[in-house]
């Protein structure tokens, strides 16, 4: 019997705060034994993040090289979504193509439950049929298409107080895409191309009870968060306590079993180790925050400022910015947790080459 079974038993798992990051770190493929290939990476991941801010690249494209290194170019992203299709995306989310029939229940059932929101979108729909109906014409005749090649034929524009204002044509296509009805494609400088669904997703391999797609995911979950709080783990994994923090964790049982070795790694300000920055806080006594959307004078790390993780504890942040049309990597500001070393010191120099390295630029500024 494997100790995580036993440890099922257990009421509550006692961990240190070292453990309980070392978790979080191992559940997100940064120690030293990497993934070999992308697919492994959005595998063990779960999903990949598709935020378009590219000061250094593209958030994803971050995210893969902290896992793979060298070994990861951008091409194979779009070679797993665009030709080999062992990549899907979907909300703004990339997925392992395997995974695709535990969000058709998804699909099938959006908008979801009845609420304020979710009525508004199924009212606005039904209003806008002969819109919807229209985008599906096209697609079946000229696609794939983008938003800008497509006509707003809407009878009653989205109102809102927000970006989203009148962003008729954008919206029914990402709420086309959420009933499943319509899937991207392919990206064209960074737009998404749209196409039928049934033109881009294989047929089912099986029907999946939506109980137990529900069911699946949330594992899925917990597999890539390692450790969570109650409600963000959704009643996957066990009980378990943190010492010197706070309230109730739960854990993924069959990380509890998983060796260590640790290495750094410099991360996207969207990656999901840092992305909640809560649990930052509380595990890795790290305060952390992506900036960009603050003044510059309010700024405390920087616009675009990447994390940098050794071992089993942050150090420090990067910002740093590409510049392509002079081969330069520009280091704006790297600041540092008071107790770092020299040695620190040296594997952020170490992992700045390498990020300059990967990208292709022959130089670096430094302030």
């Amino acid at each position: 019997m494997r100790r995580s079974d036993t440890l099922r038993r257990v009421a509550v798992i006692e961990l240190t705060k070292e453990r309980a990051c070392r978790i979080a770190i191992s559940a997100q493929l940064l120690t030293a034994d990497r993934p070999r290939t992308l697919l492994d990476t959005v595998r063990g991941l779960c999903s990949m993040q598709l935020d378009q801010t590219a000061a250094i690249a593209p958030s994803a494209d971050l995210v893969a090289w902290s896992r793979l290194g060298d070994a990861y170019r951008p091409e194979h992203m779009r070679a797993g979504l665009e030709t080999d299709r062992t990549l899907f995306e979907y909300g703004n989310l990339l997925y392992p193509m395997s995974d695709l029939d535990l969000y058709r229940p998804v699909m099938a059932a959006w908008p979801g439950e009845s609420s304020g929101w979710h009525d508004r979108i199924r009212s606005w729909m039904k209003v806008n049929e002969r819109f919807r109906r229209y985008i599906v014409a096209e697609l079946e005749r000229s696609g794939p298409l983008q938003a800008k090649d497509l006509d707003d034929r809407s009878v009653e524009p989205w109102a809102s107080s927000g970006w989203n204002n009148n962003r008729n044509v954008p919206l029914m296509l990402e709420f086309m895409e959420a009933r499943g009805e319509i899937a991207v494609t392919a990206r064209e400088r960074r737009q998404r191309v749209w196409d039928l669904a049934s033109r881009v997703h294989p047929e089912p391999a099986g029907v999946i009870e939506p109980d137990e797609a529900a069911q699946q995911r949330r594992q899925r979950r917990m597999q890539w968060l390692g450790i969570a709080r109650e409600k963000a783990a959704d009643g996957a994994g066990l009980p378990a306590v943190v010492e010197g923090v706070a309230g109730t964790w739960r854990v993924d049982p069959d990380a509890l079993d998983r060796p260590f070795q640790g290495r750094t790694a410099m991360l996207s300000p969207f990656d999901r180790l840092v992305q909640n920055r809560e649990r930052l806080r509380d595990l890795f006594d790290f305060d952390y925050c992506l900036e960009m959307y603050l003044p510059a004078a309010k700024r405390r790390w920087g616009y675009y400022a990447l994390p940098v993780l050794h071992h089993d504890r942050f150090i420090g942040a990067v910002d740093a910015k590409a510049d392509h049309k002079t081969s330069t990597l520009r280091v704006l500001t790297i600041s540092v947790e008071p107790d770092t070393g020299f040695e620190e010191l040296h594997a952020i120099d170490d992992e700045i080459a390498a990020l300059a390295s990967w990208l292709g630029l022959g130089t670096i500024t430094r302030p």
